[in-house]
């Protein structure tokens, strides 16, 4: 193996997303949890000490402390744990039932009893504009839908020229970027069902029955597996950056394309319940009145 087919190696330093080590090893947020628990202590002592014996305020304070430890060193699901603390909180706080819309004062008053009312269900996303731009947290972004390449079938100088090529769409970013790739169910029964409206029109008599044996294979692949897709999303902040990343992924040998409003509304749909098939044919923008054309 020549050096130019060596497969190519990135760098990666593993603590990229860690904090800032302030002092002690410990970050601003482990020093604020430990130090503000200390201080706190120290003046309920200054001003309370009298009414109880030291060796309680020991007592108290050790337990206090160590637990202050824990919250501000420790993690869990990969979180700090006062963050996941947190949100263990605010969900336990939060209705377990949610609808879209805005509550309604009347409707609940006229509830006799405590019964679990629903809360409004408020999506990040604000609006969505026919040529895809949607509005999420004060700020435009756009959904680009991307292929895959396989880096491992190339040679080495040509792995690196993709790490080099990809690196470079990373570096041409203006904003937040989030790159998702999520499995959903694929319905084959459209394409079983297109399969059969043509089979008709096929010219010969055994291209029929090859079309009609390819539905049926269809129909029971559907009913008795679990076909998956893969979809590959990159979201990227501001219109005319989805331009150059749709240019750069398209170097790179990616098929890529900005999505359309109908598009990145049945692609939220899909997000919100991915495991129900997507609904045929294109979604509406909210907002965009939905007019039924009847054919008979």
């Amino acid at each position: 193996m020549t050096h130019e087919d060596a497969p190519p190696r990135a760098v990666v330093p593993a603590n990229v997303n860690e904090a800032d080590r302030i002092a002690f090893g410990l970050t601003f947020r482990q020093l604020a949890i430990i130090g503000g628990t200390g201080l706190a202590g120290f003046g309920l002592y200054r001003t309370f000490g009298h009414l109880l014996p030291a060796v309680a305020w020991i007592v108290a304070g050790v337990v206090v402390f160590a637990v202050a430890v824990v919250v501000a060193l420790g993690r869990r699901d990969g979180l700090p744990l006062d963050v996941w603390l947190r949100h263990g909180f605010t969900f336990a706080g939060s209705p377990r039932t949610l609808a879209p819309g805005a509550a309604r004062a009347s409707a609940v008053a006229a509830v006799v009893g405590k019964p679990s009312v629903p809360a409004p269900l408020r999506s990040p996303v604000t609006a969505v504009t026919p040529a895809g731009v949607l509005t999420s947290e004060g700020s435009d972004k756009v959904l680009i839908a991307c292929g895959t390449t396989n880096i491992h079938l190339r040679t080495g100088s040509e792995q690196g020229a993709l790490l080099d090529g990809f690196g470079r769409f990373l570096n041409s970013l203006t904003g937040p970027a989030q790159i998702v790739v999520a499995a959903q169910r694929h319905d084959l029964t459209v394409y079983a069902q297109a399969t059969v409206d043509y089979a008709p029109r096929l010219p010969h008599p055994a291209l029929r029955a090859a079309a009609d044996d390819y539905a049926e294979f269809l129909l029971d692949l559907d009913s008795e597996r679990d076909p998956l897709r893969r979809q590959v999303l990159a979201v990227v902040t501001g219109e005319h950056a989805a331009d150059t990343a749709v240019r750069a992924l398209s170097g790179l040998g990616v098929e890529a394309a900005a999505l359309d409003g109908p598009a990145v509304a049945s692609a939220l749909t899909g997000a919100v319940d991915p495991f129900s098939p997507p609904v045929p044919g294109p979604r509406a923008v909210p907002g965009t009145p939905i007019t039924l054309r009847s054919t008979s």
